[in-house]
């Protein structure tokens, strides 16, 4: 919400912050110049004091409402009962969840769904690889990558025809080179990842439980078996199998057949009765050493560990939805990576069980975890939990243990992260609340986002525009607006739902919204025609 209420407020826009008082930041937001109501909980009542309250004559006060809760079932409470009260009110909602975001539509309407681990997760990666082959982007209410088309799986379309790296066709009708095109796709092309890192097995984690206090009692129990063994056979004259057989059933306090040993001398006796309580104690610490690795969830831990000696692998330390998302990524780029998670009930560690991705189990800011993930030999390591302390301290630790490995910190703390960066030369960090609040602040300003795609030196923008009353776009043909190697339709949006298959033929109307890419030269003539001649202006508040 800082974050949010920081752009809403630096655009000029005026803003009702709903906070609950016990935040650290209350008194922070409202320094910012919004108007700052302390409540705990969203109600009705609350939301009707921020000025969303349409009777059906007057609009609310209250042009858009921002959602940031954390848990998304508040969220989408809030939202069902803010839509009752103005079934026009513009409605941007965090999500956590991707598949209960992508749900909203049917629910509520026009709204805008931002995933804050879906923007921030492309951001690392980049920093850990160095890449900018790479841009990710929502367009049409698609998750999409732009890219070299050997990368990209689900092709759209070609934007650019990249043979000539200087000066490539732009939005080709085809392509005499598929293998050089740039290309807009629905993910990452699957990659076989010859050289990742080997998760350590069943076999090893049965080792891992098998211990060395479990080879010293098995040890024990081995050497009182051959000894019995041998003097059931030389002092009872029993033959050898059924000697061992005797001296199996003692140790393992299975019993002693009393035929046997019936006319045995008294030492004997006595013997046997002594070789059979250890046995009971030696069961006894077998059974509890055992249970001791199990209850301690050491087979779990050593399942998804680290197997070998990892080298130049990429390390993500926290596990939450931001590095489950980047643990997806990088399993898509085939790069070999290795998860530290301190909670075995994070997300990203199921996510890394699904991927076949080592996890080593362990605080992240303590050195020996670190070198259980083959920190020493990584090329890069991405310090992504919530704390901003334990992403320094890791940081911290990684830069004594290889000085060579690019480092990336998530940190909230925007003073913090660029003191750390110009007096300690950590690395670089990155805010998962800086990279989604410049998207929620144009969500509420409906303004139009877009994001450039380069393709050797010429660039192509993406974006979305809605056709507007009385615009010269209106009663035209979908297919009218393409133009070779200037623009081209890539999705209508007609009510809730986009089609990526449209009908060309089909005419355009008034709220039509048409997702498109195009040069600059293209996209302003687009803008031109899709423009209504006078664009009535609208003024009110925003409540994050």
């Amino acid at each position: 919400m800082l974050r949010v209420v920081t752009e809403l407020v630096g655009s000029g826009e005026q803003v009702t912050a709903v906070v609950n008082p016990a935040s650290r930041h209350f008194e922070r937001i409202g320094e910012l110049g919004a108007q700052v109501m302390g409540v705990r909980v969203v109600s009705e009542s609350i939301l009707r004091r921020a000025g969303i309250d349409a009777d059906g004559k007057k609009p609310s006060t209250a042009r858009a409402l921002v959602l940031l809760d954390a848990d998304d079932v508040h969220n989408v409470h809030t939202a069902l009962t803010a839509r009752e009260m103005d079934p026009d009110l513009r409605i941007i909602v965090q999500m956590v969840n991707p598949r209960l975001g992508a749900q909203l539509h049917s629910l509520l309407g026009d709204c805008v769904v931002i995933s804050g681990p879906s923007l921030a997760a492309p951001a690392f990666v980049a920093d850990a690889l160095e890449d900018d082959e790479l841009t990710w982007l929502e367009l049409g209410g698609r998750r999409m990558v732009a890219g070299p088309a050997d990368l990209i799986r689900e092709p759209v379309t070609v934007l650019a025809d990249a043979t000539s790296s200087a000066t490539p066709d732009l939005l080709p009708a085809s392509s005499t080179d598929p293998t050089g095109d740039v290309v807009l796709g629905l993910g990452m092309r699957n990659v076989w990842r010859r050289r990742d890192v080997r998760r350590t097995g069943w076999v090893m984690a049965t080792r891992d439980v098998l211990d060395r206090r479990v080879r010293v009692i098995a040890a024990v129990m081995a050497g009182l078996v051959l000894i019995g063994t041998g003097l059931t056979h030389y002092i009872a004259g029993v033959p050898w199998w059924r000697a061992l057989y005797l001296a199996l059933g003692a140790v393992t306090s299975a019993g002693i057949e009393d035929d046997v040993f019936a006319d045995a001398e008294p030492w004997a006796k006595v013997g046997g009765v002594i070789v059979q309580l250890t046995g009971i104690v030696l069961v006894a610490l077998l059974t509890a050493v055992i249970v001791d690795s199990l209850i301690g969830a050491r087979l779990s831990r050593v399942i998804g560990g680290v197997r070998g000696r990892p080298r130049n692998h990429v390390i993500v330390c926290g596990l939450g939805t931001v590095g489950a998302r980047v643990l997806e990524i990088l399993a898509e780029r085939g790069v070999a990576v290795v998860g530290v998670e301190q909670d075995d009930e994070a997300p990203g560690v199921q996510t890394a069980h699904r991927l076949r991705i080592p996890v080593v189990m362990g605080d992240s800011s303590q050195e020996e975890t670190l070198r259980s993930a083959g920190a020493h030999r990584a090329q890069a390591v991405l310090a992504l939990t919530d704390g901003d302390i334990t992403n320094l301290e890791t940081a911290m630790v990684i830069r004594d243990l290889n000085d060579q490995a690019r480092i990336t910190m998530r940190m909230f703390d925007h003073d913090l992260a660029q003191r750390v960066e110009r007096q300690l030369g950590l690395g670089s960090s990155r805010s998962v609340s800086m990279l989604v609040a410049p998207a929620i602040a144009a969500a509420v300003a409906n303004r139009r986002s877009q994001t450039t795609v380069s393709a050797g030196r010429r660039v192509l923008l993406l974006t979305e525009v809605t056709v507007e009353r009385d615009s010269v776009a209106v009663g035209k043909r979908l297919g009218e607006l393409d133009e070779a190697g200037g623009l081209r339709v890539l999705a209508r949006q007609d009510g809730a739902e986009w089609d990526w298959t449209p009908d060309f033929e089909q005419s355009l109307a008034e709220g039509v919204r048409i997702a498109v890419a195009g040069t600059r030269s293209g996209l302003a003539r687009l803008l031109l025609a899709t423009r209504a001649p006078h664009r009535p202006g609208r003024s009110g508040r925003i409540g994050p």
